[in-house]
């Protein structure tokens, strides 16, 4: 787990959902992602108008970004998720829960967007993770 994971009693906390209320960054390296979609690397849409495989396929190419600088999933300590349906939100969530560690949830926000770069996303993450430095 990366980074120490704050909820507050007295704030909302939806403990269904792999989240928490803060993350206070660890010693790392910070990595910003681009906001990822469900495209492949040739830009094939991955779940046409299936919010749930659009926001899976988003976090294997943000699983993927990761593991090239020696990162994983629990290492992302904020993420923003911009959805254009709110009928989307419980395949969303329920891909994000099958995902994400409860352990490990990173600081989220979520924001409803008229429209993403193509009009066929339904789903955009961008996450920042904080990757452990090595040690011998």
């Amino acid at each position: 787990m990366s980074g120490q994971r704050i909820n507050v009693k007295g704030v909302w906390n939806d403990k269904d959902f792999p989240m928490s209320q803060a993350v206070v960054e660890p010693e790392g390296k910070r990595v910003h992602l681009t906001g990822q979609v469900g495209w492949t690397e040739d830009f094939e849409l991955v779940g046409r108008d299936d919010a749930g495989k659009q926001t899976h396929a988003a976090i294997d190419n943000i699983e993927k970004v990761l593991s090239s600088v020696g990162g994983t999933i629990d290492n992302v300590v904020s993420c923003t998720m911009y959805y254009v349906r709110d009928e989307d939100l419980d395949a969303i969530q329920a891909a994000r829960r099958n995902r994400f560690s409860f352990n490990a949830g990173p600081a989220v926000t979520g924001v409803k967007v008229a429209g993403l770069v193509d009009k066929t996303l339904l789903v955009e993450l961008t996450v920042v993770a904080v990757v452990p430095a090595k040690t011998s």
